[in-house]
Order: structure tokens, then sequence, then C-alpha cells
């Protein structure tokens, strides 16, 4: 089973902004987020992470070697970074939504995000079934393995809510991927 897991929260989330490249750790509700949706997972036989520190900070609570592969890295929303989403201009999201090659200024595509995700997922592939493999990760990279596991395209990403510290499950059957779960979460104690 892959066990796609999105980082708990920062100070950035709770104050709703777009974090993409920018670095900071988890903030106190998201370290009990991590801890919660680590016990609920249970024991795997693998766990890999983006190397940003609020995934490795979340792959942590998995208490086994984390493998850092920045495939699963967020998206680069380059100028935008630490904006408000709200204050993100409205022809800007429009353009993220409609043409999956659009990236701003020192930014990345969702289509590039997707064809990196994609080549990570389909390494995995063999390994998911009968092996349980968490990957600790950002809201877009998993929306674009979800859209693996579905074989649906970048439209998914505007379609979807993933919560932080939450769990998407996927696992391969005969015909492929199958999506097993998506955003389950954990009580925090």
């Amino acid at each position: 089973m892959l066990y796609l897991v999105r980082h708990g929260r920062t100070d950035a989330n709770a104050r709703g902004l777009l974090q993409g490249r920018l670095d900071p750790p988890l903030d106190a509700i998201g370290r009990r987020q991590a801890s919660a949706i680590a016990a609920m997972i249970g024991d795997v036989d693998e766990v890999i992470s983006s190397s940003l520190v609020r995934a490795v900070e979340t792959a942590a609570y998995f208490e086994r070697e984390v493998a850092i592969d920045d495939r699963w890295i967020e998206l680069a929303y380059g100028e935008y970074e630490g904006m408000p989403a709200g204050e993100v201009p409205p022809e800007v999201w429009q353009s993220w939504k409609t043409n999956s090659m659009f990236a701003t200024k020192g930014g990345e595509s969702f289509g590039a995000l997707d064809a990196r995700v994609r080549s990570a997922c389909a390494d995995l592939a063999d390994r998911i079934h009968g092996t349980n493999v968490v990957v600790v990760s950002h809201v877009s990279p998993i929306k674009a393995a979800v859209g693996w596991a579905l074989n649906a395209t970048t439209d998914i990403m505007f379609h979807c809510h993933l919560s932080q510290a939450s769990l998407c499950r996927v696992d391969m059957g005969k015909f492929g991927p199958l999506l097993h779960s998506f955003n389950e979460q954990a009580p925090i104690v």
C-alpha cells in the first residue's frame, strides 16, 4: 500500500500563505497532527519524503529511516510564494486552472509537477504491492499522485481538497493503481 501523507500544519498554513518552496517548520498543532497520522497508519516498511522541513519533520514521526526524493517537493509558486492565497490575482488562479503549462515568474507549472510525480509513482508501482510505503509530501504532489491513480489529468488539482496531515491510500490492483481512500484525517489528541 502507498500511503500519501500531507505534512502537518505550519504557521504559514495557519496564516493562509502559499508556501511552495518556502521552508518553515511545523507549528505545535502540526507536530500533533503528524504524530496522530503516524499513529493511525502504524508500522510501515519504508518512508520517503520531500526535502522541505515540514515534510521531513512529519516523516520523522514514522520512526523509520527517511529517504529524500525531491520529485515529491511542493510546486514552486515563484513570485507568489509567501503571499496570502486570497491576494493572488484571479487571472493567475485562472491560468493555473486552465493551462497546465502556465508558470509564474520563478515558478513551476502544474504540468511539470505532474510529470515528476508520475515518474516517482511509476518507480513505486511494483513496490507498493505487498509493501507499506509512506510518502510525506505536499498538497499539489499528492493531488498529482491521486491523478496518477485515477488516470486523471491535472484538472483534478482544482476539484478536490486535501487537509494538512491527511492521508490518501493507493494500492496496485490487477489493472493498475487503485485509490482506496482520500483525505483521511486522524483525531488530534
